[in-house]
């Protein structure tokens, strides 16, 4: 791909796309997402494309024939002139540009990386190509860790206080306590302790979901089957069997899905929807029609007040907790993360009696060793 500054259009040498990129058509300097700053061999602005005017906040018709320095005083976090700094136009012949790296440019944030246009492998700077880019994203990036982080660690202080306080008050006391006591006390700390496994457990979770290493070992499952044992899981843990609703419709097709993480999404919906959700919780298993042919939909509903409109394109997000606090509010995250990672989707919506209703399709599939 050419990108062509004005000069070139008059019969200059195009500014070139990094060395193996796909040859392509001609774009117009404007049309780049990131901020463009091309300048001479005399280190003299010849091209400020509209990015880099948005992101600087200084107009092209200002920085067009000026000087690199004057036109991007780019500084680092010391305080040094970076151009000074760094002199493209000087120093080694073999260096090829610099990397990208956080700079400041009048007190505010940039990310900047430059490469050097040479004549031949060892001659003088004939273009140097600088490219923009803001740091919002980053800095999103940055809360959204630094949120994962308090949060993690608010869950944890709670079980964590627990542990070590009944753990020390045992082994100062045991003679005082009766078996009774001791029995409540260890099965507290027990509780707890798997409450801090299953916290580390879904961080690994997001850490293999955000990086794209979620892996699903496909086995042949029952969907109806697993349902019902999670359905006789929340009875067995003082749910009241009349709340609970199973229809299954018509023939389903052989399921092919990892069995561990489909009992993580349909723990997940199940609990959501009595803990927050209301009346009856019908769990529907259809058949359903995905693009690579057939599949097994999973519809949850409830007969509760639902999910308010504006908070439906929030749902799949991080630290999502609705109108009831409590939870990491990472779970439906990892849902939809897991259901993806199978090649399915997930949707929310509304009951047809008011409740939220969450609908998950998982395609029918073949192990790896099949395909």
């Amino acid at each position: 791909m050419d990108v062509r500054t004005p000069d070139d259009r008059d019969g200059g040498p195009p500014v070139r796309a990094p060395e193996g990129a796909a040859d392509g058509p001609v774009v117009a300097p404007d049309e780049l997402p990131d901020g463009l700053v091309v300048a001479d061999a005399e280190g003299t602005v010849i091209c400020f494309n509209a990015a880099a005017a948005r992101i600087t906040g200084t107009p092209a018709s200002d920085a067009l024939g000026r000087s690199l320095d004057d036109a991007l005083p780019l500084q680092d976090i010391e305080g040094r002139r970076w151009w000074r700094l760094t002199d493209p136009y000087g120093g080694l012949a073999i260096r090829r540009g610099q990397p990208e790296r956080n700079l400041l440019l009048g007190g505010r944030e940039v990310l900047v990386s430059a490469r050097y246009l040479r004549d031949g492998r060892a001659g003088p700077v004939r273009r140097l190509v600088v490219s923009l880019r803001g740091t919002e994203a980053r800095r999103r990036t940055e809360i959204s860790h630094a949120e994962l982080i308090a949060t993690v660690a608010h869950e944890l202080r709670s079980p964590l206080t627990s542990v070590k306080g009944f753990t020390a008050t045992l082994l100062r006391k045991w003679e005082r306590f009766t078996d009774d006591q001791k029995r409540l006390m260890l099965e507290t700390v027990d509780a707890d302790a798997h409450r801090v496994t299953r916290l580390i457990a879904e961080l690994l979770d997001i850490s293999r979901i955000d990086s794209g290493r979620l892996e699903v070992r496909r086995q042949r499952i029952d969907m109806v089957a697993a349902v019902r044992r999670h359905v006789q899981a929340q009875i067995t843990a003082g749910r009241a069997p009349g709340r609970f609703m199973i229809r299954v419709c018509g023939a389903l097709p052989d399921l092919w899905a990892d069995p561990d993480k489909v009992d993580q999404v349909l723990s997940n919906l199940l609990e959501n929807a009595v803990r927050h959700g209301e009346g009856t919780v019908t769990i529907d298993v259809t058949a359903a029609t995905v693009t690579s042919g057939e599949g097994t939909a999973v519809t949850v509903s409830d007969e509760g007040a639902g999910i308010p409109e504006e908070s439906m394109n929030r749902v799949f997000t991080r630290f999502w907790r609705g109108s009831k606090r409590g939870g990491t509010g990472l779970g439906l995250y990892i849902v939809k993360g897991i259901v993806e990672a199978h090649g399915g989707s997930i949707t929310v919506g509304r009951a047809p009696v008011g409740g939220a209703e969450f609908r998950f399709v998982l395609p029918a599939a073949i192990p790896a060793f099949m395909a």
